[in-house]
């Protein structure tokens, strides 16, 4: 009788240990890396197309580095202020008869009825950009801060145009903002042309054309 207590209670104590053991936890789920997301497109640069009678020119521009220059120049653009403008001005050095070196200028010549406000001076030194490189179009001005219509493309190293990252203050240099993409053979036209050895002022005497070139249609470039 007694073994059989014994027995029951050993049986007893063993099934209340199983009872007491806590429940195992769930093995636990691996780990899942989500899939990567696909970075958006970059957002092109603005491009615009200039027709004359002597070709089309396309120029690319850069608002990641020039945004105030470049914004400006779109308004023109996009409010069709350029739409009749001219190239009136071909700068070459004296006695050089090569197509390949100076700039031409273009732009409304500060006509009241068209031009907009002033904008401020965006160097070489902090965009980034330079006049060395063929095809650059840039912003005329007087003193810095005083940009508003008109604008130059050049051809070949036109790096003294640049800002003097030692005297900055001395030579401010100009606001290159963009750079031709198509037509660099109708601004070696254009540069070729004769010009008045009369007219201008200043360092522009003698380089204004004869027979300026009309701008017929400024316009964007849809992609």
């Amino acid at each position: 009788m007694l073994r059989r207590t014994l027995l029951a209670l050993s049986v007893a104590a063993l099934a209340s240990a199983a009872q007491s053991q806590p429940a195992a936890s769930p093995a636990p789920e691996p780990a899942t890396t989500p899939p990567p997301v696909a970075a958006p497109p970059a957002k092109p640069n603005p491009k615009v197309k200039l027709e004359t009678p002597q070709g089309v020119i396309v120029v690319e521009l850069f608002p990641d580095k020039a945004p105030i220059t470049v914004a400006n120049y779109l308004k023109y653009v996009d409010r069709g202020l350029f739409n009749g403008a001219t190239f009136y001005r071909a700068s070459r050095p004296k006695g050089y008869a090569g197509t390949d070196y100076g700039l031409i200028q273009g732009g409304l010549q500060n006509d009241p009825k068209k031009v907009l406000p002033p904008i401020a001076h965006e160097s070489t030194i902090k965009t980034g950009l330079t006049h060395k490189t063929n095809g650059t179009i840039s912003m005329g001005r007087h003193a810095p801060g005083t940009a508003q219509s008109d604008w130059s493309i050049t051809l070949g190293d036109m790096s003294y145009l640049d800002a003097d990252p030692k005297d900055p203050k001395t030579n401010p240099g100009f606001a290159a903002f963009g750079q031709v993409v198509e037509g660099l053979d109708v601004v070696q036209k254009i540069i070729a042309l004769p010009t008045d050895p009369v007219r201008g002022e200043g360092a522009m005497k003698g380089e204004m054309l004869k027979a300026p070139v009309k701008i017929t249609r400024a316009s964007r470039v849809v992609p």
